[in-house]
């Protein structure tokens, strides 16, 4: 379905939430510190409303389904902006960046996700536009990634990064401490040489197009909305930043907010071959005819569903945490 959204709406909207993300990032560069929690939670509260009277607003200017295919879709980023979230704390670890310059770097991090997005969802929107048996393909990748996410730890990527880390060491000069937050620095020899925040950005480059593969064919199961995709995107990559902060340790001790996210992506992928199925041109399934007899899940559902397994999956895992006995304080 096409969304007939004024067109000064979506420019407004793209126009603000470009000025909020330079402010974002301004910032973060010229003010690099670790936030408190009291300022992490305040930042964080103040994207996800923003987000909300976004979804509210698009309810008056269009129609309620538009502003739930919205929610739901921002919903379903930002679950999976937490996964991609946990593995900027284990780079982020495994590097040893120094925590006042992390700020800066998670920026950028966010920054490339955004970009890399960006691209996807171009491209995403033009294919589908043209190609509706894409939709078989979107769902088949929803359902594999959905069992990766489920019964597979994060440390295939990580083995893979650091191929390409090992690889680069191999042919570029990289010196083992930072200088801050400076990707180059000059040696006591007068040579210059990479810092290790050239490995935290490739790191993180990596990881944002791993989890873009993700997302994007994860929201257009949602809706087919450039648009609602792209904003429902900023959003959810708003205050990331702040959450990582916030969150911080917590994050690993999620134990079951994996599966949610998984289940997340396996319904979604299911019901993009549903609604593959409904538009049906492929001619060796069903004649190339639709299967009219596959029942529709529309966009209530799917929010309901998104709701329902963020929440279960947190739940038990605080049910969890809360069962662990505590150290005894030596």
């Amino acid at each position: 379905m096409t969304l007939a959204l004024p067109l000064w709406f979506e420019i407004t909207s793209l126009t603000v939430l470009s000025l909020i993300i330079v402010f974002d990032l301004i910032l973060a560069f010229r003010r690099p510190h670790i936030p408190s929690v009291k300022e992490s939670t305040a930042w964080v509260s103040f994207y996800v409303g923003l987000a909300l009277v976004f979804g509210v607003i698009m309810y008056f200017v269009s129609t309620a389904e538009y502003a739930g295919q919205f929610i739901a879709g921002w919903l379903t980023e930002y679950s999976l902006s937490i996964d991609n979230l946990f593995v900027f704390i284990i780079i982020m670890a495994r590097f040893k960046v120094p925590r006042l310059y992390q700020q800066e770097l998670l920026m950028i991090g966010i920054l490339l996700a955004l970009l890399f997005r960006g691209v996807f969802i171009l491209l995403g929107a033009q294919i589908i536009e043209n190609f509706s048996w894409v939709f078989y393909i979107f769902g088949a990748w929803l359902l594999f990634t959905a069992y990766n996410q489920a019964f597979r730890s994060h440390d295939d990527t990580e083995r893979q990064e650091n191929a390409i880390i090992r690889w680069l060491r191999k042919r570029v000069a990289i010196t083992d401490e930072f200088e801050g937050a400076k990707m180059r620095s000059e040696q006591p020899d007068g040579t210059r040489a990479f810092t290790p925040v050239l490995l935290v950005l490739i790191a993180l480059g990596t990881t944002d197009v791993v989890f873009a593969l993700d997302s994007i064919p994860a929201i257009f199961g949602i809706t087919q909305s450039a648009f609602i995709v792209f904003a429902a995107n900023v959003f959810a990559l708003m205050g990331l930043r702040q959450l990582y902060f916030l969150l911080g340790d917590l994050l690993e001790k999620l134990v079951y907010l994996h599966y949610g996210i998984a289940f997340i992506l396996g319904f979604i992928g299911v019901k993009l071959v549903f609604h593959a199925l409904h538009e049906n041109e492929v001619p060796f399934i069903n004649g190339g005819q639709p299967v009219e007899w596959i029942p529709v899940i529309n966009t209530w559902m799917s929010l309901i569903v998104i709701v329902l397994a963020m929440v279960v999956s947190t739940v038990a895992s605080l049910i969890v945490l809360r069962r662990v006995p505590r150290q005894p304080v030596e």
